[in-house]
């Protein structure tokens, strides 16, 4: 049988060895170590003073007594430690004496139910012996100016400061060992604790100081800006003590990761935390649901809003002074959540959804004035001299607003949305500062781009002429959501909104952007404002020359006199009632050039090309028409001329004309190779397919060539 206080685990090797096999000798081990943990207990619970314990402290002539109880409490977390060991090497090799295990465990656990008060209670006395916590000079806050808090912590010498670092280190050696016993309960011996939840002897040091402070913050519950400047005040007055005095207890107890100064700004910032949960925001909750938009409303919710925000970044600032975080400590999100007060909407996200729906209000009631200000719509439209040529590489070299040619409200809009994203990149979390954005900015942008569709809408285009005011508003309408997506791309490829599409819905190898919704709506309405800039002008262009498209004579008649030169389209004239259609083509495309910005004129121009030259075509019913030699020359010189209207814009404009420069082609081919066509390859149509390759004729069937060369009357 165990004899208590006989056992070492250090002195006794082959009980290791022992251990894995006998149960009955590992239940006789625990056994004697338990009841050595419970003497070890009993021990400093009974020499608890019966009178008040601080003032027996400051009297004792002796501290005989004092020392002796810390021998046993450090006695008893020894024994706990070694416990411990037995049980974790028991639960990695018999998983099957769970119930052993489960049995020692609920001991210790009584056992740590009487010591951690006690250990608490002892370290409070002591406190108090010292002088903690001094007194709270609120008359400088007040009174805005700055004094030094004595600090009970620089003024221990001797004795006393031996104590209390002995108290301190096993208050910290009691809570690391109940960190190892928790991570043993969720199968987890590796891990070593980070202490993410607070140090219980630093919170000891912050429970009297806030006791203290809540009668201020009672005093002052109409003006906020003082009990932030208390709890500031405090926190930095206090922390070169706690930094020079804790710290090298801290790096004594082996608490690898762990700052004195976080700890103590942590522990600090949560009775600021606990405080504004408590008794201010409900309030403001109440308030705002019980009011009508209230102005006075949402400006308390903004200032304390803006004072907690400039809280948080002063102690960030304390908390972060001269500590560099290294490891695993660098990749935690919620390490240093607790330094934030605006943590409080982790568990109130009804209260965030108030501040997003408070900031989108104000937001949009500021833009609303500019929204009625036509000269807010207005484009900067340059010169009519810039009608010309561009190289492309120019063309999409395009990133500020005049770049964009875009409206001053577009840029009003990404500048209001942008300030509500960074207002919201103060919040703890990212689930959080996610939420806060689509409450807010993605909602405001969503009602300006309705307001862009709203406004291209409204214009009635569909008219027989296009107007220049309905023209220029169209493009100013294209622009500002050209400019608006390109910003909110540039946002999107940043590390601030990857990391908020980084839930568990993401395809990481493709990740969904976390304005895709917004720029998809944009990049349809600007196909849609772009298609229908071009049907209103090809209806136009239509409209103007059907009766030229329609006469078929023209291109039927030879030349009356016989005794003229023949002509070519180099010197033959533009027909009549194809004139007006090219200026007013023309003119349009001249006036969005000058209003559209680059990269969408230039998709303009060539799907308006693309759709004249199927118009032209389509239109000349070549099997009726039997062009004439005169008549080709005449269609060469129009087309020539449709396509003189696009020179400006590129080298080669009748590359975007393949139907019309095919059809010319067909029209001017010498008789030779029209009759090889109709004539030997007539049953053969894979050959007639690779003559027209040949020909590089490769935008017209069979079909089409043949119907355009079976009408020729010249060159038979």
């Amino acid at each position: 049988m165990l004899e208590r206080g006989m056992w070492s685990w250090g002195n006794c090797h082959c009980w290791r060895r022992r251990l894995v096999e006998s149960k009955l000798f590992v239940y006789m081990l625990l056994e004697a170590l338990v009841g050595d943990l419970e003497d070890a207990a009993f021990a400093v619970v009974s020499q608890t003073p019966k009178t008040n314990t601080s003032l027996s402290l400051r009297r004792a002539s002796n501290l005989n007594d004092i020392m002796w109880k810390q021998e046993k409490l450090l006695l008893a977390i020894k024994i706990m430690k070694d416990i411990e060991h037995v049980l974790v090497r028991v639960s990695k090799s018999r998983p099957r004496w769970a119930n052993l295990v489960k049995a020692v465990d609920s001991r210790v656990e009584k056992t740590l139910a009487i010591l951690r008060p006690q250990a608490l209670n002892d370290h409070r006395a002591l406190l108090a012996a010292l002088g903690w916590p001094p007194p709270l000079l609120t008359s400088d806050i007040e009174g805005d100016r700055s004094s030094e808090m004595l600090n009970p912590l620089f003024l221990m010498h001797g004795e006393k400061k031996e104590m209390y670092s002995q108290n301190f280190l096993a208050l910290c050696a009691l809570q690391h060992l109940q960190a190892q016993r928790e991570a043993r309960h969720y199968m987890d011996f590796t891990k070593q604790s980070c202490y993410r939840d607070d140090l219980w002897a630093i919170d000891e040091l912050v429970h009297p100081v806030s006791l203290k402070m809540e009668y201020h913050f009672s005093k002052w519950s109409d003006q906020p800006k003082f009990v932030f400047a208390l709890v500031y005040k405090v926190t930095k007055d206090f922390m070169d003590g706690v930094d020079s005095v804790l710290q090298p207890l801290i790096d004594q107890a082996r608490l690898v990761g762990l700052s004195a100064k976080e700890a103590w700004v942590t522990a600090m910032v949560k009775i600021l935390l606990a405080y504004l949960e408590r008794r201010v925001f409900p309030v403001l909750v109440s308030t705002y649901h019980n009011s009508d938009e209230n102005l006075e409303v949402s400006s308390s919710w903004l200032d304390l809003l803006d004072l907690i925000i400039t809280f948080d970044k002063r102690m960030q600032v304390l908390s972060s002074s001269g500590i560099k975080l290294t490891g695993p400590f660098l990749e935690l999100e919620g390490f240093s959540r607790s330094l934030s007060i605006l943590s409080v909407f982790n568990e109130h996200s009804d209260w965030l959804q108030i501040w997003a729906e408070i900031e989108l209000k104000i937001a949009n009631d500021n833009l609303e004035p500019e929204l009625e200000d036509e000269r807010s719509w207005l484009c900067r439209i340059g010169k009519q001299s810039e009608f010309g040529y561009k190289e492309e590489v120019d063309i999409f070299l395009l990133s500020t607003r005049e770049d964009y040619k875009a409206p001053p409200i577009a840029d009003s809009v990404i500048k209001v949305a942008l300030a509500m994203i960074e207002r919201g990149q103060t919040l703890p979390s990212k689930r959080m500062r996610s939420q806060f954005a689509r409450s807010s900015a993605t909602i405001f942008l969503n009602n300006f781009f309705v307001i862009l569709l709203q406004r291209c809408r409204d214009l009635e285009l569909m008219t027989a002429a296009i107007q220049d005011e309905a023209l220029l508003r169209v493009a100013c309408t294209v622009n500002a959501s050209r400019y608006c997506e390109s910003v909110i791309r540039e946002w999107d490829e940043e590390v601030t909104f990857l990391e908020m599409t980084g839930d568990g819905n993401n395809n990481q190898q493709h990740p969904r952007l976390f304005f895709a919704d917004e720029i998809g709506y944009l990049i349809k309405l600007e196909t849609d404002c772009l298609e229908e800039i071009m049907s209103v002008l090809l209806l136009e262009f239509d409209a103007q020359c059907w009766d030229y498209i329609r006469n078929i004579d023209q291109w039927e008649k030879e030349l009356s006199e016989p005794k003229v030169p023949v002509m070519d389209e180099y010197n033959l004239g533009i027909s009549p009632g194809f004139v007006q259609a090219l200026d007013m083509l023309r003119d349009h495309i001249e006036k969005l050039k000058l209003y559209l910005n680059s990269k969408d004129f230039l998709d303009l121009w060539r799907s308006i090309a693309e759709g004249l030259d199927y118009f032209v075509f389509s239109s000349i019913p070549w099997s009726d028409v039997k062009f004439s030699r005169s008549g080709v020359y005449q269609f060469k010189a129009d087309m020539r001329a449709l396509f003189h209207v696009f020179r400006p814009l590129c080298v080669r404009p009748e590359a975007f004309f393949p139907l019309i420069s095919n059809s010319l082609k067909l029209l001017t081919i010498t008789p030779k190779d029209v009759d090889y066509f109709l004539r030997v390859l007539v049953t053969d149509e894979r050959r007639k397919k690779e003559w027209l390759l040949q020909q590089e004729l490769h935008h017209l069937t069979i079909n089409q060539a043949e119907s355009i060369l079976r009408n020729r009357k010249f060159g038979e």
